[in-house]
């Protein structure tokens, strides 16, 4: 097992973790350097299960454990088959260590299996020239369009990037109304859809990834302790955006009624854009940016903060605490926001309560529709009728002469299409049977090329096999010494073949004696059977009147039946010797095969591969 550890630390350190040199078994490792080792194979194996994992063992507790349970579930989806979990790296045995250890050496690539791995030939070079070409793109840094060489026209292409234009974009949701519900399920478009041109879905799929990605983030890390509802969490992120624009907004001089608009001077003096002393204090980045490369005109500013001013509602008074406004004015909202629902709620059940009297009104007008039809149909007819009523006679003659020659009619169509159905019919028939007989032998032929092709292959695989036993060979006849006489060969193979055919006539003739004997054998147990049953069926005869022919009887069935058991026990003896020379000849073989030797040189390999490997070992530390 030492042996294994050093080799087993040995890859490790191949694979770029840090172990120090005292570390020289499993049992020597700590939970730091297991964490490593393990992050350190499972970036090799693979990038996408190791790149998230953090390499160093965090101090803090909880987050050892989430890092160890999601190297665990790492190392399962790689495929370990043991049990696996945080335990295994924070407080594992040398055992569970080990094994996991070896797994991840194992699946560590290596570059002499890649290499044998790909196809020899023409193929193989172009997949190590594609995977070149790919290694080289890879390593070449990102250039502007506009400061690229012709080299990196031809790696990277001339075209200019196309700008960052994105669009809001409507995401199904889980919760909610069941209107609202309704409408991500059938009435909202597919996210794909959205944006006006196609060029701007994946940007907009990225700003709103990162708009939600940045939510959550701000929710779980901002608020320290237990994690806030999302809508009390934006409720405090509303209000703590907020408090900046009152603090910085001063209070109104005289105090305006609810009617009248807002001052624009003291609004540019809230807002900063009086002089440098009304500035906010804080401001995002792109207010900033903006502020210092596009200044704007004062009017314009004056425009749009009068315009800004209309829709919002100006302070009681001055002497009003601002949170006592804040809760008049949430308070207004909410009043609103109530009223605007119960809008409307009944605005819905009166939008259903009339689709569902349209749904009605026009299934009663298709069931008219349906009745009117039925009634235009028999009045036409009752009308014809009507109109025929006067000249009743004459119209019943006209209707029969009518009758009859359609009949007529029918009767000749008939004739005719009987007259050309028979060779069509016949056709069709002989066209089908042509088809089936045109699939049997596609069939057939199809079934050959099969059998051709998997023969051919076959045939290919075998002369491959046959090249490489014959290079083989070939490399065994130019290693053998060239002045062995031929003739001493020639002379021994010739003795063999006569020993072999001496051998197969002597077989030969055993055979033969054997079916000789069986036959024999054969001859005498019929000629006994039917000696036995003309003997039985005289003594049967006579034995029912004399009861000397009766003992006779017994005496001779008790004969035959000991007569058989003794040919059944010298067959028995027969295949009771014939398996014991079969086990004395098994017996010999191993005999001759001298195992105890064999074992005993192997040992003797094993000790002596060893000593090579501690004296190279030495040698590679001495060096």
């Amino acid at each position: 097992m030492e042996e294994v550890d050093k080799i087993l630390i040995h890859s490790l350190r191949q694979a770029g973790t840090a172990v120090p040199p005292e570390v020289q078994s499993v049992r020597d490792l700590t939970p730091e350097l297991v964490v490593e080792a393990a992050v350190r194979c499972l970036r090799a194996v693979r990038p996408s299960l190791g790149a998230p994992l953090n390499p160093l063992l965090p101090p803090g507790i909880s987050a050892r454990f989430r890092l160890a349970s999601d190297l665990a579930a790492a190392c399962q989806e790689l495929g370990f088959g043991g049990d696996v979990g945080y335990q295994t790296f924070l407080y594992s045995s040398e055992h569970d260590t080990r094994r996991l250890l070896l797994f991840l050496v194992e699946k560590l690539p290596r570059d002499e299996g890649e290499r044998g791995a790909e196809p020899p030939g023409k193929s193989g070079a172009l997949l190590r020239a594609i995977g070149a070409q790919i290694r080289e793109e890879l390593g070449t840094p990102w250039v502007p369009p506009v400061c690229r060489t012709p080299r990196l026209q031809r790696l990277q292409g001339t075209s200019h990037l196309r700008p960052f234009t994105t669009c809001p974009l409507v995401l199904p949701q889980s919760g909610g109304s069941p209107e609202l519900q309704e409408y991500f399920g059938g009435a909202a478009p597919p996210v794909p859809a959205q944006p006006p041109l196609s060029s701007q879905t994946p940007p907009a799929l990225l700003e709103t990834h990162t708009a939600q990605l940045c939510s959550r983030h701000d929710w779980e890390a901002e608020w320290g302790g237990p994690r806030l509802p999302p809508q009390e969490h934006l409720e405090r992120k509303r209000l703590r955006a907020l408090e900046p624009l009152r603090q910085a907004c001063p209070p109104h001089p005289q105090g305006p009624s609810p009617g009248t608009p807002l001052d624009p001077a003291w609004l540019l003096e809230a807002f900063g854009a009086g002089g440098a002393g009304g500035a906010l204090p804080k401001g995002s980045r792109f207010t900033r940016t903006q502020h210092l490369t596009h200044e704007q005109d004062p009017q314009v500013l004056l425009q749009q903060i009068q315009a800004a001013a209309e829709t919002l509602q100006p302070p009681k008074g001055p002497e009003e605490d601002p949170r006592s406004r804040q809760a008049s004015e949430e308070a207004a909202l909410e009043e609103t926001l109530a009223r605007l629902e119960a809008e409307i709620e009944g605005c819905r059940g009166e939008i259903r309560a009339a689709q569902l009297s349209l749904t009605q009104a026009e299934a009663e007008v298709q069931q008219g529709r349906g009745a009117l039809g039925g009634r235009e149909d028999a009045l036409r007819v009752k009308a014809r009728a009507v109109e025929l009523l006067p000249d009743a006679q004459n119209n019943m003659a006209k209707l029969q002469l009518v009758v009859e020659s359609s009949s007529r009619r029918i009767v000749s169509l008939a004739g005719q299409w009987e007259r050309h159905r028979g060779p069509l019919l016949a056709e069709y028939r002989q066209l089908r049977a042509l088809r089936d007989s045109a699939q049997r032998e596609s069939s057939r032929r199809l079934a050959e090329t099969r059998a051709l092709l998997q023969r051919s292959r076959a045939a290919a695989e075998e002369a491959r096999r046959k090249e490489t036993l014959h290079a083989q060979l070939v490399a065994e006849l130019e290693a053998l010494p060239r002045d062995v006489s031929r003739a001493v060969y020639t002379q021994r193979i010739l003795e063999i073949v006569g020993n072999i055919r001496k051998q197969k006539e002597e077989i030969g003739k055993i055979l033969e004696d054997t079916r000789a004997l069986q036959k024999e054998i054969n001859a005498l147990l019929g000629k006994l059977e039917r000696t036995f049953s003309v003997t039985d069926e005289l003594l049967f005869k006579d034995a029912k009147r004399d009861e000397v022919v009766r003992k006779a009887y017994k005496y001779l069935a008790a004969l035959h039946e000991n007569c058989a058991q003794l040919i059944r026990t010298i067959e028995d003896t027969g295949t009771i010797q014939r398996e014991i020379r079969d086990l004395e000849e098994q017996i010999e073989g191993e005999s001759s095969a001298k195992l105890p030797a064999s074992l005993e040189r192997i040992l003797s390999d094993c000790r002596a591969l060893r000593e090579e490997n501690a004296l190279l070992a030495a040698r590679a530390r001495h060096a």
